[in-house]
């Protein structure tokens, strides 16, 4: 049976749930316990340490204690407030490869760049990371020499510890990148921060990305070489991955170019023993845990359809694309929840004349182009994520609710477009390289390959959509090329006009949730809103 962070930990989600908070708003107090049971009961055993870094694995994954019903989260729809969901939805849903045919509360905003600070999607995605860093905090306050001494942990417990903390710290960095890319500046909290209520004080964009700079330099010879820690925790290679990520995006966070930093880093990745698998479609299977595309992926979050039980991650993105006459067993559920499709500037990125295995678009019964974003057969439908496996069996659950099927934050083919992009930006690599790396990936797709002389900057982008689509990337791509806001690139129903019109600058930052001003002062809202 799949292994995931809370089978693979052996945790009880009980106990975990009852260590942290319901719900919080700001990043301003450490977690209380739900049963007033002091911390450092929850750090009484040797192995409470590894389960309780499963909690904060888990974070990215489970939106509660359970499917519905408890949640992590209040004031939104449980499955709403899951990690990767509202990241993907605010990644994705504002850009050109994804629309959707609901009309829960303010998510067609989304897509149309008009959201507000009182969008409950954007609040529910800044309230998780909230979450999440607490978590993060509360761990690293537990696990100090100090503590370990006073509890008696002996030296071969505490090096092990030593690279827990290290996985926590890159789970609290990784958050504060996606706080950074999303929202700008915020509080910044560690594990030093007072544990008792106060108003932290505002970092600016730029602070906050030093902090996860100096963060990932610091950690990264404390954590594990590539490959060579367990199934679903970071290495080596997760922070040199996020570490040229945060680089290449220097331009837009700090106003200063350090593409050139990203190269070093990717190399080391593309020189690791990580490999692109075989099959493109298979990287999205129910058993991606062990069909190859595992060696791809440099850092997954898993999901498992009788332990993770989420309405968010895979579940939403193997139910929320079937719809119309699309059959629903085919993708191994219980049926469809007729939502998500794409528009036709992504689908006209591939050729029409050639076979593209990433060009996953069910047509049957669909139209290409978007005359009303409420109905489902407007746009064609993506087949990306699937809760079967190679061999076409439904996953864990029988009962076609929850999908098994692991989502990729890193995996290498994202590392071989990085170095493509710093190529062709003249920060470092080598064009022949670039070809090649690229053309393995159309060569994997059944792609036309491709020549030196086609790598431009807008070719680099295209290959990116193409390539990495539906995985959270393509906002801030599309920022990173000057291409998200503005009118250099329309899509449908891009400013809620149905070929697409120029927005607002300020839309490369969401707005800072109303609720989060309120509760700290010592915020400030981003220009614009």
């Amino acid at each position: 049976m799949k292994k995931t962070q809370i089978k693979l930990l052996g945790i009880s989600l009980l106990l975990l749930v009852m260590l942290f908070p319901s719900c919080t708003n700001d990043l301003n107090q450490a977690p209380e316990s739900a049963n007033a049971i002091p911390g450092d009961q929850f750090f009484s055993t040797p192995e409470s340490y590894k389960q309780n870094l499963a909690k904060l694995y888990a974070g990215f994954a489970t939106s509660g204690q359970t499917a519905a019903g408890s949640p992590d989260i209040s004031g939104i729809d449980e499955g709403e407030s899951q990690y990767i969901r509202g990241y993907w939805l605010l990644q994705e849903l504002t850009t050109d490869e994804a629309v959707i045919a609901w009309n829960d509360g303010t998510i067609k905003d989304l897509h149309s760049q008009t959201w507000t600070s009182l969008d409950r999607f954007v609040t529910a995605v800044f309230a998780r990371y909230s979450f999440q860093i607490v978590n993060c905090n509360e761990f690293l306050r537990q696990t100090t020499d100090e503590k370990l001494t006073a509890r008696g942990i002996d030296a071969t417990l505490k090096a092990e510890i030593a690279t827990y903390r290290a996985e926590a710290r890159f789970l609290r960095a990784m958050t504060y990148w996606h706080l950074i890319d999303m929202f700008g500046g915020g509080s910044l909290v560690t594990e030093d921060s007072p544990s008792t209520f106060f108003y932290p004080e505002y970092a600016t964009r730029a602070e906050l990305y030093k902090f996860v700079d100096d963060e990932l330099t610091a950690i990264t010879p404390l954590l594990k070489a590539p490959k060579a820690n367990e199934a679903y925790r970071v290495d080596q290679a997760a922070a040199w991955m996020l570490q040229a990520k945060l680089y290449m995006n220097a331009k837009v966070y700090t106003g200063i170019d350090h593409y050139a930093a990203a190269v070093p880093l990717i190399t080391k990745i593309t020189g690791s023993s990580y490999k692109l698998h075989t099959n493109y479609n298979q990287l999205f299977f129910a058993d991606n845990d062990k069909n190859g595309a595992q060696n791809e992926f440099i850092f997954a979050i898993g999901f498992d359809g009788l332990h993770t039980q989420t309405y968010g991650g895979t579940t939403f993105l193997t139910h929320a694309p079937v719809g119309g006459s699309m059959k629903a067993a085919e993708f191994g559920i219980n049926g469809g929840w007729a939502g998500i499709r794409t528009t036709a500037a992504f689908v006209d990125k591939f050729d029409a004349n050639t076979t593209d295995a990433r060009g996953q678009f069910y047509k049957d019964g669909q139209t290409k182009e978007i005359k009303n974003i409420g109905s489902f057969t407007d746009g064609y439908a993506i087949q990306k994520f699937r809760n079967v496996d190679v061999n076409g069996k439904q996953g864990s659950d029988k009962a076609g609710n929850f999908s098994d099927a692991d989502f990729p934050i890193f995996r290498l083919a994202d590392a071989y477009l990085m170095y493509a992009e710093c190529a062709v930006r003249g920060a470092g690599g080598t064009l022949p390289q670039a070809a090649t790396y690229l053309n393995a990936l159309r060569t994997r797709a059944k792609g036309a390959t491709i020549s030196q002389g086609d790598l431009t900057l807008d070719f680099i982008l295209d290959e990116r959509a193409r390539e990495l689509h539906w995985e959270g990337h393509r906002r801030t791509d599309l920022i990173r090329f000057g291409k998200f806001s503005g009118g250099s690139y329309l899509w449908p129903w891009k400013g809620n006009v149905a070929g697409g019109s120029p927005t607002q600058s300020y839309r490369d930052l969401f707005p800072i949730p109303a609720t989060a001003l309120s509760s700290n002062s010592k915020l400030q809202q981003n220009p614009g809103y």
